[in-house]
């Protein structure tokens, strides 16, 4: 079915269980997060046919630097690649794709592909997909902070002029709508620093699958089912 939805849709997925796919079957990590990468192709292609018009995927946070070094070094070679063979295809299917996370640690030519990418699709329309990579929901708001502190150091802003709208203004998802539905995969049941501040009225979806087998279906059975909840904003009805 395609269009389930009427009206603008932000999407936000924790895409979560890669390393245990890859691990019950034996495989390396890297396969897991090779097959994952694999399955956001198949996402983002969905979410085009089904009107999603937002599409965020949390693909590297700042704690993941934990990792092993192997692993995390497989994981910048993976998003390298994906850039390089993604990018004719996300710019012909009108996707507009933004990067939001600490640039600071990644090397210069991951920050170049990126770079490139963000200009190359800037004007598209069909659907705007947000990758956050090396981000961390607790370091986007420090870093928000300092910004609005050094524009009030400055004279720039004084404080009674700082709201809700105004601190959004200075975090990455600035240019973004919040979130209406995340998703998380894999059967945890936590939000690991993810858009704390944005997802203040985000509806949720946990599922057991690991995201390599995260498929279409359930894929759009969670879009019908969010579609029927009913949204109250802190209203009463």
């Amino acid at each position: 079915m395609n269009n389930i939805f009427d009206k603008n849709l932000h999407v936000a997925i924790i895409m979560d269980g890669n390393g245990r796919w890859a691990n019950t079957r034996a495989l390396a990590r890297l396969k897991g997060h090779a097959k994952g990468a694999d399955r956001v192709r198949h996402i983002v292609r969905s979410s085009l046919d089904f009107g999603v018009t937002h599409l965020t995927l949390f693909a590297f946070s700042t704690e993941n630097w934990k990792r092993s070094e192997s692993e995390v070094a497989g994981l910048m070679s993976l998003f390298k690649q994906y850039i390089k063979s993604e990018s004719k295809k996300l710019l012909s299917n009108g996707v507009k794709v933004l990067f939001i996370g600490d640039r600071s640690r990644l090397d210069s030519k991951l920050i170049t592909l990126m770079n490139e990418l963000e200009v190359l699709t800037k004007n598209n329309v069909s659907l705007t997909l947000t990758i956050a990579l090396n981000y961390g929901g607790r370091d986007e708001i420090i870093r928000a902070t300092k910004l609005i502190a050094s524009k009030v150091k400055l004279g720039e802003l004084i404080e009674d002029e700082i709201t809700p709208e105004v601190f959004s203004f200075y975090l990455d998802t600035s240019i973004l709508p919040d979130p209406d539905l995340i998703i998380r995969t894999s059967g945890e049941y936590r939000t690991s620093n993810f858009l704390p501040w944005q997802s203040v009225y985000s509806e949720y979806a946990f599922v057991k699958v690991t995201w390599p087998d995260f498929d279409t279906l359930m894929y759009k059975n969670i879009l019908e089912e969010f579609k029927a909840r009913d949204r109250r904003f802190g209203l009463v009805k």
